[in-house]
Parts: C-alpha cells; sequence; structure tokens
C-alpha cells in the first residue's frame, strides 16, 4: 500500500489517518512492529519529525506504543484504530453525499448511481 500524501494538506493528520487505515485493515496486525520513523519518511517522501509527531499523536489515542531504542508498536487492541477510520469514511462519505446534493442529486439517486457505476 503506496502512501499518497496530499500537498494541499497538513501532512501529519493524513500519516495518521493512512496508518490507522493500515491497522484497521490488517495490513500492520495487533503487536506488530511498523517500520522505522525514517523508513517511513522516505515511503512517504515527507520529513521525519513528521513521522514521529504523528507516531507519538497515535500513541496518545492509544492505537501504537514505543519501546525505547526498538521502535514502535501496534497495539494489541486494535479498536482505536478502527474507530478512528470509521470517522474517516463516515466523513468523507458526507462529503461526497454533499458534493452531489449540490449537483442536484439527492440520496437515492446517489445510492443507484454507485450501485451501476463501474471503475
Amino acid at each position: 500500500m503506496d502512501w499518497v500524501i496530499d500537498k494541499n494538506r497538513p501532512i501529519c493528520p493524513q500519516l495518521c489517518e493512512q496508518l490507522c487505515l493500515r491497522i484497521a485493515t490488517g495490513v500492520y496486525a495487533p503487536g506488530e512492529k511498523l517500520l522505522s520513523v525514517r523508513d517511513i519518511a522516505v515511503l512517504a517522501g515527507v520529513n521525519p519529525n513528521t513521522v514521529q509527531r504523528s507516531l507519538e499523536e497515535l500513541e496518545q489515542k492509544g492505537i501504537l506504543y514505543s519501546v525505547r531504542g526498538s521502535g514502535w508498536y501496534v497495539e494489541e487492541d486494535t479498536a482505536p484504530a478502527k474507530k478512528v477510520f470509521a470517522g474517516i469514511l463516515a466523513q468523507k462519505t458526507a462529503a461526497y453525499f454533499a458534493a452531489m446534493e449540490i449537483l442536484g442529486m439527492d440520496a437515492g439517486a446517489v445510492k443507484e448511481y454507485v450501485k451501476e457505476w463501474k471503475v
């Protein structure tokens, strides 16, 4: 899974979102060690200090924990990461429906469109 960074949004929240996505979908398993701060920074194309801040924020939310001298790990309880991910999905879905409403489509028409939509 590639790191996708939108230069028009703050980077730290994006890193947090993408880490939560990886945890919620099982890319990172409970108790699994993450890549190093530097490795994540290189892969995401961002500053290591930004990665460190993101990891610390996720630690405060009970999603990750650190072991001095060893690195960062996924908490055994992934419910907090799944909750953050569900919130992101709800927010993006609401934004999509709001955008479609501006185009004159009601919720029923949008749902029908999505059912028939092919990638």
